[in-house]
């Protein structure tokens, strides 16, 4: 059973991944063309990473994956205003119709200038329409400078992931 990321193309969804699996920042600036796969070890367990990448012709392929995993992991650029509109609707979509997903969203980019707090993601997604039968997670997250460990937030979304992974399984 795997852990399905996705969000938007340039939400910072494999450089999160990254940080996870290392423990230290590695900004990734190509976009993913196509499935990253990662696995991700703990002392208790092994965790298994698919990103599908966000642009839009990917996007039709998100759906066909979330019966098989055991958690979503949804990740949006704090920074994008703009585009905040969209990553609701899509997270809306994605999970109407699996009521007991747990859902983790990383309010990623927290460090960038104008990037929209906790409190604001959580109205401008629309979190709490989506029903109180499911486990889920808003953390603000960050990726900072390269090459340098991982902040607290991030290491607080590993645990946090892990932590659902053996209740779900």
């Amino acid at each position: 059973k795997q852990i399905l990321v996705l969000g938007l193309d340039g939400a910072g969804k494999t450089s999160v991944l990254h940080s996870l699996a290392t423990n230290h920042v590695k900004r990734s600036m190509a976009p993913t063309e196509g499935f990253n796969a990662i696995c991700v070890n703990t002392e208790e367990l092994q965790m298994e990473f698919l990103e599908i990448g966000g642009s839009e012709s990917l996007r039709s392929y998100w759906k066909m994956y979330l019966p098989k995993v055991l958690l979503l992991i949804y990740v949006v650029d704090s920074a994008d205003h703009a585009r905040l509109p969209v990553a609701k609707q899509l997270l809306h979509q994605l999970i109407q119709n699996n009521s007991t997903l747990p859902v983790v969203v990383l309010a990623n980019k927290q460090d960038l200038e104008g990037a929209y707090c906790i409190t604001d993601i959580h109205d401008a997604l629309a979190l709490s329409d989506i029903g109180d039968n499911r486990k889920m997670f808003l953390i603000g997250t960050h990726v900072a400078e390269d090459g340098s460990e991982i902040s607290s937030n991030m290491k607080d979304a590993k645990e946090l992931i892990a932590q659902l992974v053996l209740e779900a399984q």
